[in-house]
């Protein structure tokens, strides 16, 4: 293939134009050396002796006509941004993941006790899903009132307190009489650890909605044999309640203890308690005990699901012979009482020797069951958190170290085998970069070789350069000229 012709003597000197991250290639016969040769650096001769960049041949200029098409790709090239500006403008950190903690295959093959560390992933792994089963457990159950009986023990005192004659003083004292209701939990051996910690103890009113004593009606009358008491909500919690009245006689009394259900329960009509065999219960649990009497008797409709066909007893008891499920709350509502009173009848004595009397009586309570606290307390805790999440910000960061090693070797691995293969993968990858980083049009591998300037349109090319230059100047003399002449 003919060569093109060259013109040693029409080329002009040009500016250096070098390419950032690749030296300048050595000069050819026909071009002037743009410059002094790069000495020899790190990289030793053998990056010197590669094809380097000649110097660039057309640079546009303002009133430079357009570049032929064969030029566009080398003269539309942005120079690439300080590195400085891309070190400071560094993208946000990102999440850190699970599968960020794990050891890459390679750093696995070469240190072989590193098994050891992805057999106690594997056993985390196990622990963490345990963990939060159990956690949704704890969340679930605590969604459900969690009760346990206990006992509660009255005490129901009374103290008697005779007539005095008129003494000196000229004040005369009337036979009386005190009566005491008081009450406290009796503790086992977990309640009493809990108390033991600081737990505070409950009042004994705390239990009891309405507290109704009713005294002898024919000895106080029937606008004095009553004393009530009912929660209020700015009701304050005591210990005790204490009743004082005149008399020398024995005196029959009925207490009435109304217990504070939480949730609120109800007594079910008769005819349904009989049915369901529940007396006193919530209303979740009322509701169950009816589905579980429907599906047992199969009065659900097989053809109209929504609808029950009644038995012979849910039709005394509600009255129909077919409801929708949707009636059941309201159609049920007539049904639920409020529960019955604890009823103690105690007799107020004044006579015998001893003064003071007292009687004990047990009832069954339901209070929060111990282990909710305990659950709420292992849920809201974040102390064992906030060092875990600290243990696994260290264990990331030792890992990233790991992998940036592992590629530091590799690096340096591949450098030591084969050096000249490495620089020209190494170049190529680099030009591969700079032409994603900075929009770059063409191919930069092929202009950074000589060859690629030797082609047709580089005559053409120093021609319309030198063309636009001259423009460029007459349009700067005329300027001058018409300033001077103003």
């Amino acid at each position: 293939m003919q060569q093109p012709q060259r013109y040693p003597g029409q080329v002009p000197q040009m500016r250096p134009y070098a390419q950032p991250g690749y030296p300048p290639g050595p000069p050819r016969s026909g071009y002037p050396q743009p410059g002094p040769p790069m000495p020899p650096g790190p990289m030793g001769p053998s990056r010197q002796a590669g094809g380097g960049i000649p110097p660039h041949p057309y640079s546009m200029r303002p009133g430079m006509p357009p570049p032929p098409p064969g030029m566009q790709s080398g003269m539309d090239r942005k120079r690439p941004p300080d590195p400085r500006a891309a070190q400071q403008m560094r993208p946000p950190k990102k999440k850190k993941k699970i599968a960020d903690k794990i050891l890459p295959q390679r750093v696995r093959d070469l240190v072989p006790e590193s098994q050891a560390y992805m057999d106690l992933l594997s056993f985390e792994r196990k622990l963490d899903a345990t963990i939060m089963r159990k956690r949704l457990d704890i969340q679930e159950a605590l969604k459900r009132p969690m009760k346990q009986k206990r006992k509660l023990r009255i005490f129901i005192s009374n103290t008697f307190y005779p007539s005095k004659p008129e003494g000196e003083d000229g004040e005369e004292s009337v036979a009386s009489w005190e009566l005491r209701v008081e009450g406290r939990l009796l503790e086992d051996s977990v309640s009493a650890k809990l108390n033991d910690a600081g737990k505070v103890k409950r009042k004994f009113s705390s239990f009891f909605k309405s507290l109704v004593i009713e005294l002898d009606k024919d000895l106080y009358g029937p606008d004095n044999h009553l004393v009530e008491w009912h929660r209020t909500p700015s009701t304050q919690e005591t210990d005790g309640f204490q009743v004082k009245r005149p008399g020398d006689q024995n005196v029959k009394c009925t207490v009435l203890l109304m217990l504070d259900y939480q949730p609120p329960q109800f007594k079910l009509d008769s005819h349904l308690a009989r049915l369901l065999g529940v007396h006193t219960q919530t209303r979740p649990v009322i509701i169950n005990a009816l589905w579980q009497y429907i599906k047992t008797h199969k009065l659900q409709d097989p053809h109209e699901r929504e609808f029950i066909n009644c038995d012979k007893y849910f039709e005394q008891i509600f009255k129909c012979k077919r409801m929708k499920f949707a009636e059941i709350p309201a159609k049920l509502q007539s049904l639920l009482l409020p529960p019955d009173p604890i009823v103690i009848n105690h007799m107020i004595t004044v006579e015998g020797p001893d003064s003071r009397k007292t009687a004990c009586y047990d009832i069954d309570v339901e209070v929060d069951d111990t282990l909710k606290q305990q659950m709420n307390n292992f849920l809201l805790s974040t102390v064992s958190q906030q060092e875990i999440s600290t243990l696994d910000n260290k264990i990331h960061d030792t890992v990233e170290t790991i992998n940036q090693l592992k590629t530091n070797r590799e690096f340096f691995l591949s450098f030591a085998k084969d050096p000249q293969e490495f620089i020209n993968n190494w170049l190529i990858s680099q030009t591969r970069d700079l032409k994603t980083m900075t929009d770059v049009v063409g191919n930069p591998e092929e202009e950074r070789r000589a060859d690629y300037y030797y082609q047709p349109w580089s005559q053409e090319a120093v021609c319309r350069y030198f063309y636009g230059k001259v423009q460029q100047r007459r349009m700067e003399l005329e300027q001058a000229l018409v300033s001077r002449n103003t």
